[in-house]
């Protein structure tokens, strides 16, 4: 531990499992989670078996950055953007603070749509967190191609939604 109480290694990736309700039925894809602390946090979901990269989330403590891979669009919103859209009190700082608490043993490395504050179907999503490793690795800002086209967070959120 550094003098501030912060964890000598600020490095943290995980594997994931991610769940949830599509089109009547649940949907698995497996994915991975980089983050170095205090700077970013990425998630990247993908396809099963083929493992081509469908979702990756960029998450810093002043914005996010959602690519949709398979429609080539992408939205960057700023932290006050996504505050009515997220429970009272959801931060970045308290979004490491879970995912540092997963990696522990015994930690809670199960999170629902609900815990984290999703509303409709997505309640009843799911992302399971697992195969935790702290070595140093490169946990740098997504870059989006010129193919990609930018929308709107709100027409963002109304999609995932209505999933």
């Amino acid at each position: 531990m550094l003098p501030s109480g912060e964890p000598s290694n600020p490095y943290l990736s995980s594997k994931m499992q991610l769940t949830f309700p599509y089109k009547g039925d649940k949907m698995s894809m497996g994915g991975t989670m980089k983050m170095k602390q205090n700077e970013r946090i990425q998630l990247s979901v993908q396809l099963p078996v083929i493992r081509t990269e469908v979702v990756r989330i960029d998450i810093t403590p002043e914005e996010v950055l959602f690519v949709d891979r398979m429609n080539k669009r992408f939205v960057k919103a700023t932290r006050a953007e996504m505050t009515p859209f997220l429970p009272k009190g959801s931060d970045f700082e308290k979004l490491q603070k879970r995912l540092m608490d997963a990696s522990k043993p015994g930690g809670k490395n199960v999170l629902t749509g609900k815990e984290i504050g999703l509303t409709s179907s997505m309640a009843e999503a799911k992302i399971q967190l697992y195969d935790f490793s702290s070595d140093e690795m490169n946990v740098t800002a997504t870059e989006v191609s010129s193919k990609y086209a930018q929308v709107e967070f709100n027409d963002l959120i109304k999609l995932l939604f209505d999933l």
